[in-house]
């Protein structure tokens, strides 16, 4: 079972609901709220990762990827792992909103950052993770947190490549560790990113404003210092967008921690009796990134 804080109005598309709501589950079909008092109990004295997913997940799916990654997460024993949904999926249009869910990802931001420091503050350590477009979400907290943030991985993000050094400046700097996982194979970062960003209101391939995403070749320089290295996944490993938090059929392998990203050209880290890539080799390799990262 997962606990969540669902901050959705509705399970597809909709804007933020008025207040968190707790949850838990590991599917839609079994997905029941629970009390507050639960929750803050189960993680009461613990070490606190909160992991959420990017743009165009509704609940059901917000729910089944975190659960499963969690699943697969090596933390160690004092730490608890609370998924994060928020409405980022497409309210009209099959994800041509794009230009509208940065705004509601801040929003999304303000809601539980307000939330956490009202009620988490009997935990160990708070720490995040994200996946996409929940890197805004995951950055706007913590920029708006009062209490301290151990630890944050932001894997493929969907926001611009200088955020540290500007917008989020003031977030990455109250983060003890700041980790990022980037792939210049994510043709959803090399090709639908910029062009959202051009809908958005950029004006032309060229101009100051456009901007390459963190997700795609990682934190431009100068880095903050507590940017960890390396961060880049290997060209040959073909790592997309989809890959971080996809769900495959078990046995999904366990890579041992500690996990980092390896130099160009590595193998692939973990292969079947064939000599093939292992179902699942993808989001075992984000889950024991992100442990090690965590520890």
């Amino acid at each position: 079972m997962t606990y969540f804080l669902d901050l959705r109005h509705a399970p597809v598309g909709g804007g933020l609901a008025p207040s968190v709501a707790t949850f838990a589950g590991t599917s839609l079909a079994d997905y029941a709220g629970v009390r507050q008092d639960e929750l803050l109990t189960a993680v009461s004295g613990r070490d606190v990762l909160i992991a959420t997913h990017g743009f165009n997940v509704n609940r059901a799916d917000g729910i089944a990827c975190l659960s499963n990654w969690g699943s697969l997460l090596q933390l160690p024993p004092n730490a608890a792992f609370v998924g994060l949904l928020w409405p980022g999926d497409s309210i009209w249009a099959h994800g041509l909103d794009y230009p509208e869910e940065p705004k509601i990802a801040n929003e999304a931001g303000l809601l539980l950052a307000g939330f956490l420091d009202s009620h988490f503050a009997g935990i160990a350590s708070l720490s995040f993770a994200s996946h996409s477009l929940g890197a805004r979400v995951v950055l706007q907290t913590i920029q708006e947190l009062q209490m301290p943030v151990r630890r944050a991985t932001i894997m493929a993000g969907a926001i611009e490549d200088n955020c540290l050094n500007t917008e989020y400046k003031n977030a990455a700097a109250k983060v003890d560790e700041f980790s990022v996982l980037s792939s210049k194979k994510d043709e959803v970062l090399s090709v639908d990113f910029p062009i959202g960003n051009f809908i958005a209101g950029i004006i032309a391939e060229g101009h100051p404003w456009w901007r390459a995403a963190l997700g795609h070749c990682g934190p431009v320089n100068p880095r903050p210092g507590n940017v960890l290295v390396p961060f880049e996944i290997p060209d040959n490993w073909k790592f997309e967008h989809g890959n971080y938090l996809q769900i495959d059929s078990a046995p999904v392998p366990v890579l041992p921690v500690p996990t980092n990203v390896p130099p160009n050209g590595s193998p692939i880290p973990a292969l079947d009796g064939a000599g093939n890539p292992a179902r699942g080799w993808q989001e075992a390799f984000s889950s024991a990134f992100a442990s090690t990262r965590f520890r």
